[in-house]
Protein backbone atom coordinates (compact mmCIF):
# COMPACT_ATOMS: atom_id res chain seq x y z
CA UNK A 1 0.00 0.00 0.00
CA UNK A 2 1.35 3.44 -0.96
CA UNK A 3 2.53 5.74 1.83
CA UNK A 4 -0.29 8.20 1.10
CA UNK A 5 -2.99 5.49 1.19
CA UNK A 6 -5.11 4.22 4.03
CA UNK A 7 -7.53 1.41 4.84
CA UNK A 8 -11.13 2.34 5.45
CA UNK A 9 -14.42 0.47 5.73
CA UNK A 10 -17.72 1.44 4.13
CA UNK A 11 -21.33 0.46 4.53
CA UNK A 12 -22.94 0.04 1.12
CA UNK A 13 -26.41 -0.96 -0.02
CA UNK A 14 -26.89 -4.69 -0.28
CA UNK A 15 -30.64 -5.24 -0.66
CA UNK A 16 -33.85 -3.76 0.66
CA UNK A 17 -33.53 -5.43 4.05
CA UNK A 18 -29.86 -5.05 4.94
CA UNK A 19 -26.60 -3.37 4.03
CA UNK A 20 -23.06 -4.73 3.97
CA UNK A 21 -19.55 -3.84 5.09
CA UNK A 22 -16.75 -3.52 2.54
CA UNK A 23 -13.08 -2.64 2.94
CA UNK A 24 -11.24 -0.36 0.55
CA UNK A 25 -7.95 1.45 0.10
CA UNK A 26 -8.09 5.18 -0.48
CA UNK A 27 -5.88 8.24 -0.28
CA UNK A 28 -5.31 9.99 3.03
CA UNK A 29 -7.38 13.19 2.86
CA UNK A 30 -5.97 16.71 3.05
CA UNK A 31 -7.61 19.03 5.62
CA UNK A 32 -9.45 22.13 4.43
CA UNK A 33 -8.78 25.53 5.94
CA UNK A 34 -11.00 24.92 9.00
CA UNK A 35 -10.38 21.18 9.18
CA UNK A 36 -8.13 18.88 11.19
CA UNK A 37 -6.53 15.64 9.96
CA UNK A 38 -6.62 12.98 12.67
CA UNK A 39 -4.76 9.69 12.77
CA UNK A 40 -7.42 7.48 14.33
CA UNK A 41 -6.01 5.02 16.85
CA UNK A 42 -9.19 3.37 18.15
CA UNK A 43 -12.89 3.09 17.30
CA UNK A 44 -15.68 1.74 19.49
CA UNK A 45 -18.93 0.28 18.21
CA UNK A 46 -22.49 1.13 19.23
CA UNK A 47 -25.89 -0.51 18.74
CA UNK A 48 -26.52 2.28 16.21
CA UNK A 49 -23.76 0.86 13.98
CA UNK A 50 -25.41 -2.56 14.04
CA UNK A 51 -28.77 -1.06 13.11
CA UNK A 52 -27.24 0.70 10.09
CA UNK A 53 -25.70 -2.52 8.79
CA UNK A 54 -28.92 -4.44 9.41
CA UNK A 55 -30.89 -1.82 7.52
CA UNK A 56 -33.27 -0.83 10.32
CA UNK A 57 -31.76 2.50 11.41
CA UNK A 58 -34.69 4.98 11.68
CA UNK A 59 -32.71 8.24 11.38
CA UNK A 60 -30.72 10.22 8.80
CA UNK A 61 -28.52 7.97 6.66
CA UNK A 62 -26.53 8.56 3.47
CA UNK A 63 -25.08 5.45 1.84
CA UNK A 64 -22.37 4.58 1.06
CA UNK A 65 -20.81 5.84 4.29
CA UNK A 66 -17.74 5.15 6.41
CA UNK A 67 -19.26 3.70 9.62
CA UNK A 68 -18.48 4.63 13.19
CA UNK A 69 -19.29 7.69 15.28
CA UNK A 70 -16.69 7.01 17.97
CA UNK A 71 -13.00 7.59 17.43
CA UNK A 72 -9.93 8.63 19.39
CA UNK A 73 -6.67 9.69 17.82
CA UNK A 74 -4.00 12.30 17.36
CA UNK A 75 -3.91 15.45 15.26
CA UNK A 76 -1.35 15.12 12.45
CA UNK A 77 -2.18 18.24 10.38
CA UNK A 78 -4.39 21.33 10.60
CA UNK A 79 -5.87 23.74 8.07
CA UNK A 80 -4.46 27.25 7.85
CA UNK A 81 -7.43 28.83 9.69
CA UNK A 82 -7.67 26.29 12.52
CA UNK A 83 -7.25 27.85 15.97
CA UNK A 84 -8.47 25.13 18.37
CA UNK A 85 -5.92 22.39 17.69
CA UNK A 86 -2.30 21.79 16.86
CA UNK A 87 -0.27 18.83 15.72
CA UNK A 88 0.10 16.22 18.45
CA UNK A 89 -3.15 16.96 20.32
CA UNK A 90 -5.11 13.91 21.51
CA UNK A 91 -8.75 14.18 20.48
CA UNK A 92 -12.06 12.35 20.36
CA UNK A 93 -14.85 12.81 17.82
CA UNK A 94 -18.17 14.56 18.35
CA UNK A 95 -20.86 12.27 16.98
CA UNK A 96 -23.22 14.95 15.68
CA UNK A 97 -20.63 17.24 14.17
CA UNK A 98 -22.85 20.35 14.12
CA UNK A 99 -24.29 19.96 17.64
CA UNK A 100 -22.10 22.37 19.57
CA UNK A 101 -24.46 23.46 22.37
CA UNK A 102 -28.13 23.70 23.32
CA UNK A 103 -30.95 21.38 22.20
CA UNK A 104 -30.58 19.09 19.21
CA UNK A 105 -32.18 20.30 15.96
CA UNK A 106 -33.00 18.52 12.68
CA UNK A 107 -29.88 20.10 11.18
CA UNK A 108 -27.54 18.98 13.95
CA UNK A 109 -29.15 15.52 14.08
CA UNK A 110 -28.39 14.99 10.39
CA UNK A 111 -24.67 15.65 10.91
CA UNK A 112 -23.98 12.32 12.63
CA UNK A 113 -20.72 10.55 11.86
CA UNK A 114 -21.24 7.12 10.36
CA UNK A 115 -24.77 8.03 9.26
CA UNK A 116 -25.16 11.41 7.60
CA UNK A 117 -21.39 11.89 7.22
CA UNK A 118 -18.37 9.61 6.83
CA UNK A 119 -17.36 8.26 10.22
CA UNK A 120 -14.35 6.92 12.04
CA UNK A 121 -13.63 3.42 10.70
CA UNK A 122 -10.64 4.64 8.71
CA UNK A 123 -7.02 5.17 9.61
CA UNK A 124 -7.14 8.91 8.89
CA UNK A 125 -10.08 11.30 8.83
CA UNK A 126 -10.67 15.02 8.41
CA UNK A 127 -13.06 16.82 10.74
CA UNK A 128 -14.12 20.41 11.26
CA UNK A 129 -12.15 21.80 14.19
CA UNK A 130 -15.42 22.18 16.16
CA UNK A 131 -16.20 18.49 15.62
CA UNK A 132 -13.50 17.33 18.02
CA UNK A 133 -13.11 17.39 21.80
CA UNK A 134 -9.96 17.02 23.88
CA UNK A 135 -9.40 13.40 24.95
CA UNK A 136 -9.20 12.88 28.72
CA UNK A 137 -5.60 12.79 29.90
CA UNK A 138 -6.21 9.78 32.14
CA UNK A 139 -7.50 7.50 29.38
CA UNK A 140 -5.88 5.36 26.69
CA UNK A 141 -6.99 5.81 23.10
CA UNK A 142 -9.11 2.65 23.41
CA UNK A 143 -10.86 3.94 26.53
CA UNK A 144 -11.31 7.45 25.14
CA UNK A 145 -12.91 6.14 21.95
CA UNK A 146 -15.89 4.84 23.93
CA UNK A 147 -17.01 8.28 25.15
CA UNK A 148 -18.29 9.76 21.90
CA UNK A 149 -21.74 8.19 21.72
CA UNK A 150 -22.48 6.03 24.76
CA UNK A 151 -20.61 8.25 27.21
CA UNK A 152 -22.15 11.58 26.29
CA UNK A 153 -25.59 9.95 25.86
CA UNK A 154 -25.45 8.73 29.46
CA UNK A 155 -24.23 12.16 30.54
CA UNK A 156 -27.11 13.88 28.73
CA UNK A 157 -29.61 11.46 30.27
CA UNK A 158 -28.37 12.26 33.78
CA UNK A 159 -27.70 15.98 33.39
CA UNK A 160 -29.58 17.24 30.34
CA UNK A 161 -33.00 17.81 31.96
CA UNK A 162 -32.97 17.24 35.73
CA UNK A 163 -29.33 16.91 36.87
CA UNK A 164 -28.74 13.88 39.05
CA UNK A 165 -27.96 14.70 42.68
CA UNK A 166 -26.47 12.90 45.63
CA UNK A 167 -29.06 10.77 47.39
CA UNK A 168 -31.21 10.21 44.30
CA UNK A 169 -31.71 6.84 42.60
CA UNK A 170 -31.01 5.73 39.05
CA UNK A 171 -32.15 2.52 37.33
CA UNK A 172 -29.90 1.27 34.52
CA UNK A 173 -31.09 -1.49 32.20
CA UNK A 174 -28.60 -4.13 31.11
CA UNK A 175 -24.86 -3.91 30.61
CA UNK A 176 -24.53 -1.99 27.34
CA UNK A 177 -22.25 0.98 26.96
CA UNK A 178 -24.79 3.68 27.89
CA UNK A 179 -25.93 1.77 30.97
CA UNK A 180 -22.39 1.19 32.23
CA UNK A 181 -21.48 4.85 31.75
CA UNK A 182 -24.69 5.91 33.51
CA UNK A 183 -23.80 3.62 36.43
CA UNK A 184 -20.35 5.18 36.75
CA UNK A 185 -21.53 8.79 36.34
CA UNK A 186 -24.44 8.32 38.76
CA UNK A 187 -22.19 6.79 41.43
CA UNK A 188 -19.71 9.65 40.96
CA UNK A 189 -22.61 12.03 41.72
CA UNK A 190 -23.49 10.13 44.91
CA UNK A 191 -26.66 8.48 43.61
CA UNK A 192 -27.94 5.00 44.43
CA UNK A 193 -27.83 2.75 41.37
CA UNK A 194 -30.13 -0.20 40.67
CA UNK A 195 -29.06 -2.31 37.69
CA UNK A 196 -30.67 -5.16 35.74
CA UNK A 197 -29.10 -8.10 33.93
CA UNK A 198 -29.93 -11.69 33.06
CA UNK A 199 -26.43 -12.98 33.85
CA UNK A 200 -25.10 -13.81 37.31
CA UNK A 201 -21.55 -13.24 36.04
CA UNK A 202 -22.48 -9.77 34.80
CA UNK A 203 -24.34 -9.14 38.05
CA UNK A 204 -21.08 -9.54 39.94
CA UNK A 205 -19.33 -7.21 37.48
CA UNK A 206 -22.06 -4.61 38.01
CA UNK A 207 -21.62 -4.84 41.78
CA UNK A 208 -17.87 -4.42 41.37
CA UNK A 209 -18.54 -1.22 39.41
CA UNK A 210 -20.58 0.12 42.30
CA UNK A 211 -24.18 -0.94 41.63
CA UNK A 212 -26.04 -0.90 44.95
CA UNK A 213 -28.67 -3.42 43.83
CA UNK A 214 -28.80 -5.83 40.89
CA UNK A 215 -32.00 -7.48 39.65
CA UNK A 216 -31.98 -10.54 37.39
CA UNK A 217 -34.79 -9.74 34.95
CA UNK A 218 -34.76 -13.28 33.54
CA UNK A 219 -35.82 -14.61 36.94
CA UNK A 220 -37.86 -11.61 38.05
CA UNK A 221 -40.31 -10.47 35.38
CA UNK A 222 -41.71 -7.81 37.72
CA UNK A 223 -38.34 -6.09 38.01
CA UNK A 224 -39.91 -2.64 37.65
CA UNK A 225 -41.89 -3.02 40.86
CA UNK A 226 -38.88 -4.62 42.56
CA UNK A 227 -36.75 -1.61 41.64
CA UNK A 228 -39.41 0.73 43.02
CA UNK A 229 -39.56 -1.24 46.27
CA UNK A 230 -35.80 -0.78 46.70
CA UNK A 231 -36.16 3.00 46.91
CA UNK A 232 -36.92 4.96 50.12
CA UNK A 233 -40.61 4.66 51.06
CA UNK A 234 -41.09 2.71 47.81
CA UNK A 235 -41.47 6.02 45.96
CA UNK A 236 -39.63 4.91 42.82
CA UNK A 237 -36.44 5.88 41.03
CA UNK A 238 -35.60 9.41 39.91
CA UNK A 239 -34.21 8.46 36.50
CA UNK A 240 -34.55 5.32 34.39
CA UNK A 241 -31.88 4.77 31.74
CA UNK A 242 -34.27 3.08 29.31
CA UNK A 243 -32.37 1.32 26.52
CA UNK A 244 -34.65 -1.69 26.03
CA UNK A 245 -37.56 -0.05 24.27
CA UNK A 246 -40.88 -1.75 23.52
CA UNK A 247 -40.30 -4.83 25.68
CA UNK A 248 -39.04 -2.98 28.78
CA UNK A 249 -40.94 0.33 28.83
CA UNK A 250 -43.89 -0.97 30.83
CA UNK A 251 -41.64 -2.17 33.66
CA UNK A 252 -39.72 1.10 33.53
CA UNK A 253 -43.00 2.95 34.02
CA UNK A 254 -43.63 0.84 37.12
CA UNK A 255 -40.20 1.74 38.50
CA UNK A 256 -40.18 5.52 38.04
CA UNK A 257 -41.30 7.88 40.80
CA UNK A 258 -43.80 10.74 40.53
CA UNK A 259 -42.09 13.56 38.59
CA UNK A 260 -39.27 11.17 37.73
CA UNK A 261 -37.66 10.89 34.31
CA UNK A 262 -37.50 7.96 31.90
CA UNK A 263 -34.59 8.66 29.54
CA UNK A 264 -35.51 6.78 26.35
CA UNK A 265 -32.27 5.98 24.57
CA UNK A 266 -32.77 2.94 22.38
CA UNK A 267 -34.62 -0.28 21.66
CA UNK A 268 -32.07 -3.05 22.04
CA UNK A 269 -34.86 -5.51 22.89
CA UNK A 270 -36.22 -5.10 19.36
CA UNK A 271 -39.88 -4.91 18.43
CA UNK A 272 -39.62 -1.26 17.44
CA UNK A 273 -42.64 -1.57 15.11
CA UNK A 274 -44.75 -3.57 17.58
CA UNK A 275 -47.27 -0.78 18.14
CA UNK A 276 -49.63 -2.86 20.28
CA UNK A 277 -47.12 -3.08 23.10
CA UNK A 278 -45.85 0.49 23.03
CA UNK A 279 -46.99 2.55 26.04
CA UNK A 280 -48.71 5.82 25.09
CA UNK A 281 -48.40 9.42 26.24
CA UNK A 282 -51.30 8.67 28.58
CA UNK A 283 -49.02 6.35 30.53
CA UNK A 284 -46.87 9.37 31.40
CA UNK A 285 -49.99 11.10 32.69
CA UNK A 286 -51.13 8.05 34.66
CA UNK A 287 -47.67 7.75 36.24
CA UNK A 288 -47.11 11.53 36.45
CA UNK A 289 -43.62 11.18 34.98
CA UNK A 290 -41.57 12.51 32.10
CA UNK A 291 -40.46 10.30 29.20
CA UNK A 292 -37.65 12.01 27.32
CA UNK A 293 -35.91 10.91 24.17
CA UNK A 294 -32.13 11.36 24.30
CA UNK A 295 -30.11 11.75 21.10
CA UNK A 296 -26.46 11.71 22.21
CA UNK A 297 -25.36 15.19 23.38
CA UNK A 298 -23.69 18.45 22.44
CA UNK A 299 -20.03 19.45 22.30
CA UNK A 300 -20.54 21.52 25.45
CA UNK A 301 -21.94 18.49 27.31
CA UNK A 302 -19.07 16.37 26.04
CA UNK A 303 -16.53 18.85 27.40
CA UNK A 304 -18.29 18.80 30.80
CA UNK A 305 -18.19 15.00 30.76
CA UNK A 306 -14.47 14.93 29.93
CA UNK A 307 -13.74 17.24 32.87
CA UNK A 308 -15.51 14.89 35.30
CA UNK A 309 -13.90 11.77 33.77
CA UNK A 310 -10.50 13.35 34.49
CA UNK A 311 -11.37 14.79 37.91
CA UNK A 312 -12.87 11.53 39.21
CA UNK A 313 -10.47 9.29 37.25
CA UNK A 314 -13.35 7.38 35.67
CA UNK A 315 -12.27 4.63 33.29
CA UNK A 316 -14.74 3.31 30.69
CA UNK A 317 -15.32 -0.43 30.57
CA UNK A 318 -13.71 -1.92 27.46
CA UNK A 319 -14.51 -5.51 26.56
CA UNK A 320 -11.51 -7.80 27.02
CA UNK A 321 -11.77 -8.95 23.40
CA UNK A 322 -10.48 -6.28 21.01
CA UNK A 323 -10.16 -6.33 17.22
CA UNK A 324 -7.83 -5.07 14.49
CA UNK A 325 -8.76 -3.03 11.43
CA UNK A 326 -8.78 -6.29 9.45
CA UNK A 327 -11.31 -7.87 11.84
CA UNK A 328 -14.10 -5.32 11.59
CA UNK A 329 -16.75 -7.84 10.54
CA UNK A 330 -15.81 -10.03 13.50
CA UNK A 331 -16.09 -6.99 15.78
CA UNK A 332 -19.59 -6.22 14.51
CA UNK A 333 -20.61 -9.84 15.04
CA UNK A 334 -19.17 -9.87 18.56
CA UNK A 335 -21.03 -6.66 19.38
CA UNK A 336 -24.27 -8.06 17.96
CA UNK A 337 -24.04 -11.22 20.06
CA UNK A 338 -23.89 -9.15 23.25
CA UNK A 339 -21.80 -11.78 25.00
CA UNK A 340 -19.03 -9.41 26.05
CA UNK A 341 -18.95 -6.91 28.89
CA UNK A 342 -18.21 -3.30 28.05
CA UNK A 343 -17.56 -1.53 24.79
CA UNK A 344 -16.30 -3.36 21.68
CA UNK A 345 -13.16 -1.57 20.48
CA UNK A 346 -11.29 -1.81 17.17
CA UNK A 347 -7.61 -0.82 17.09
CA UNK A 348 -6.57 0.92 13.87
CA UNK A 349 -2.81 1.10 14.54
Amino acid sequence: MASNAQIQWKIVKNDEKSNKLEVEHTEIPTPGEYEVLVKIHAVSLNFRDLMIVRGDYPFSLQLPVVPGSDGAGQVVAVGNKVTLWQKGDRVITLMNQSHLYGPVTPETASSGLGGGRDGTLRQYGTFNEQGLVRAPRNLSFAEASTLCCAGVTAWNALYGLKPVRSGQSVLVLGTGGVSLFALQFAKAAGATVIATTSSEVKAEALKNLGADHVINYALNHSWGQTAKDLTPAHQGVDNVIEVGGVRTLRESLKAVRIEGVISCIGSVSGGITDAENVPTVLDCWLNNCIARGVWVGSRAQMEDMVSVVEARDIHPIVDEKTFSIHEVKDAFEHCAQGSGFGKTVISLV
